[in-house]
């Protein structure tokens, strides 16, 4: 009688394959959280003057960085994460500007759709420049900062980063898609008209498949720039601004998504024939 073979026990998983579902209600109290105290900063800050606004700068600072430090302690029960987990990596340059390209043009095209048929504009960000106001050079600066360089990298790095990348492992990519679309237009009640809540999840839902398709979240996060940068600019009354604003947006968040991936290290290129799947 031939000796009986034990089965193999497959190894842990470890980095972004490990990260557990169940972790995801932890990450998204934390984001209401900190989107609900990023509220009461601006609310506080607004009619202050210098200081005032100096403060609501500092603050939000710091809640993007808990924002992102909330995806990293939850990734850390995994093993020491690195920028790759999170797609912090570059991707085939032309496949990942076409994709974007693309979603940009079906998000928005759905968003105008939508504002038609209930007859709205599209007015995100409008709680915040409605409370700090848009006159002076420091209170542009405040608004530029905050919601097209500090905004994209924190949101992307957790919703898309972590929250679409844990929900990934076990729902698979669609029903993980729009979970984390859901989530994510609900930390945005209060920050932006009810009404344009369910083309906010739309949104989420497009940058979960940017993502997944290019296997990276550079292009995600230079796209959700895009889409902060337009409405603040019609805000601001901007006419031949309003490209400066776009691409120093786009510049702006993805340098500070280069320098955290520098930080956390290992944000290699992906093959061109594949993708993070």
């Amino acid at each position: 009688m031939s000796p009986s073979v034990e089965p193999a026990v497959p190894a842990p998983a470890h980095g972004a394959a490990g990260w557990k579902p169940a972790t995801v209600g932890v990450a998204f109290i934390a984001g209401l959280g900190l989107a609900i105290a990023g509220r009461a900063v601006v609310a506080i800050g607004s009619g202050n003057g210098t200081a005032g606004l100096l403060g609501v700068a500092v603050a939000m600072i710091v809640l993007a960085l808990a924002s992102i430090g909330v995806a990293l302690a939850l990734a850390g029960r995994q093993g020491r994460p690195s920028a790759a987990d999170f797609g912090l990596r570059r991707p085939p340059l032309r496949r990942a500007v076409g994709l974007a390209v693309a979603v940009w043009i079906g998000l928005s095209a759905l968003t105008a759709l939508w504002a038609v048929a209930l007859g709205i504009a599209d007015e995100e960000g409008q709680a915040f420049t409605d409370q700090l106001g848009t006159d002076g050079t420091l209170t542009v600066l405040v608004l530029i900062v905050v919601l097209t360089i500090l905004a994209p990298l924190q949101e992307e790095f957790l919703f898309r980063g972590y929250i679409f990348r844990a929900l990934r492992n076990r729902q698979g990519v669609w029903p993980a898609a729009v979970t984390t679309g859901a989530l994510f237009a609900a930390t945005h009640l209060g920050w932006s008209p009810i009404a344009l809540i369910v083309p906010i999840a739309v949104i989420g839902i497009g940058l979960c498949l940017l993502y997944h398709w290019t296997g990276s979240l550079y292009p995600g996060i230079a796209l959700h720039a895009l889409t902060n940068a337009i409405p603040l600019a019609t805000a601001l009354d901007w006419t031949w601004q309003t490209p400066l604003l776009i691409a120093g947006s786009m510049l702006g968040a993805l340098t500070a998504a280069r320098l955290l991936a520098r930080l956390l290290g290992d944000g290699h290129a992906i093959p061109a024939t594949s993708t993070d799947r």
